[in-house]
């Protein structure tokens, strides 16, 4: 019995796996000198079920936190707090739901007045769902996408105004002669919402170029009925250089009307050699953009082998993309000789190194307390939902949740009804809400 004692007391103060490896060692040592005293096989069994047991112990991360995984650089942080911030963990008991498992290839998820999810599908279409996931309508009459590689059909928003005049906006990776974009568009659904039509083209962000990579692209409505638009400036080296440049629509925030048209007030209006929706520049692969309370634009994007950046985007700046980052090429190489910080670029809020490859993300106003105004990230390869934790515009806490669903979530929710919602690139649409 002195095995069965031992193993019952260690197993529940088992903290990570390097623990569990030396725990076994000596577990099975006692073991088998027990058997051999008892000729029998009843400890190896009892050994073998409370020694997985211990490996899976509930609430263990099956991934290491940010603080203890490998950077890929040996770069200094710009400021205390920029990086590998303290972990923080939440107290209030919350459930997890899978509420469907068959979506395809979902990208983007919105709300529609009545509560029900209206969801982009990356083939080309999108999905009208039920709130509690059973029900699916596919909509039909949406323009060709191109969905090679991460092209296809992106982000979906609602028009300000669209109780009453039923318009949607979403962008698109869009095929083009020889090479594609990513485009905006608007269009009506049908009162059945079964159709889209009166489809139109509002933004091309061109240049055209022949590639399946960085396309961004997130909608979000100001409160002036403006549209923001994040681009991505399309991977290769060739288009690296666009996000510099100012004469185009590659690696930017972009703000435009609901008519595609520059939006008043935007920084390079009437400048030469500047496009006049851009907003900001210097961009590499956004995949995330929202508000915060205050009305603050907020940029998630994706770096190369470290540098997944939390960006603030103010009107005018330069976000560095292409002259500095915290990450290095997927080669191993640096990029620009390991330049982090130069004058004239803004440096990212928080960055990550090694990458959780952000996507979507939201702020959460809903019903767990401690959550309220801390912005949520979809991660694909990191396969979790990260909580971020702001204050003051400063990252003071970061929290993985879901790692033990083992999924890549591709954009995040904070839903009409208080929870939070997230979708993943194997289909699935999760509801987490306080218990």
């Amino acid at each position: 019995m002195l095995h069965n004692k031992i193993l019952i007391f260690i197993t529940p103060t088992l903290q990570n796996k390097e623990l569990t490896i030396i725990f076994a060692g000596i577990i099975f040592s006692l073991t088998f000198k027990i058997k051999v005293m008892l000729k029998s096989t009843l400890p190896t069994i009892f050994c073998s079920f409370f020694l997985l047991y211990s490996c899976q112990w509930k609430g263990q991360p099956s991934k290491p936190t940010a603080q203890e995984e490998k950077p890929n650089t040996d770069y200094n942080p710009a400021f205390a707090g920029q990086t590998r911030i303290t972990p923080v963990k939440t107290k209030t008991p919350y459930n997890i739901e899978i509420l469907n498992t068959s979506l395809g290839k979902p990208w983007g998820i919105i709300n529609l007045p009545d509560g029900r999810f209206l969801i982009t599908e990356k083939s080309g279409f999108m999905n009208v769902v039920s709130t509690d996931g059973k029900q699916v309508s596919k909509i039909s009459g949406f323009p060709k996408v191109d969905d090679k590689g991460q092209g296809g059909m992106l982000d979906v928003a609602l028009d300000p105004d669209f109780k009453t005049n039923k318009i949607i906006y979403f962008s698109f990776s869009e095929p083009y002669e020889d090479g594609n974009h990513t485009a905006v568009a608007k269009g009506k659904l049908s009162s059945d919402l079964k159709t889209i039509s009166e489809v139109k083209v509002i933004f091309r962000a061109t240049p055209t170029y022949d590639g399946d990579k960085h396309y961004g692209s997130r909608l979000v409505f100001d409160k002036d009925g403006n549209l923001f638009v994040s681009t991505g400036e399309r991977s290769d080296k060739q288009t690296r250089v666009y996000a510099q440049k100012t004469d185009n629509y590659l690696g930017k925030i972009l703000k435009i009307t609901k008519d595609g048209k520059p939006a008043p007030g935007n920084p390079f209006i009437g400048k030469s050699n500047y496009k006049p929706e851009i907003y900001a520049y210097g961009i590499r692969s956004p995949q995330g953009l929202a508000l915060d309370e205050k009305g603050q634009l907020w940029d998630i994007e994706m770096g190369p082998r470290g540098g997944d950046e939390i960006n603030l985007i103010q009107p005018g700046k330069n976000y560095g993309w292409g002259d500095v980052s915290y990450g290095i090429e997927y080669t191993g190489g640096k990029i620009n000789n390991g330049t982090t910080q130069k004058a004239g670029t803004e440096q990212p809020v928080y960055y990550w190194d090694p990458v959780v490859s952000p996507s979507g993300v939201t702020f959460y106003t809903g019903n767990i307390e401690e959550w309220k105004n801390n912005l949520f990230i979809g991660c694909l390869s990191g396969e979790h939902i990260n909580r971020i934790v702001i204050k003051d515009n400063k990252v003071v806490g970061e929290e993985r949740l879901l790692l033990d669903q083992k999924e890549r979530f591709r954009d995040v929710l904070n839903g009409m009804d208080g929870n939070l919602y997230g979708i993943t690139d194997s289909g699935k649409l999760y509801k987490v809400s306080k218990k």
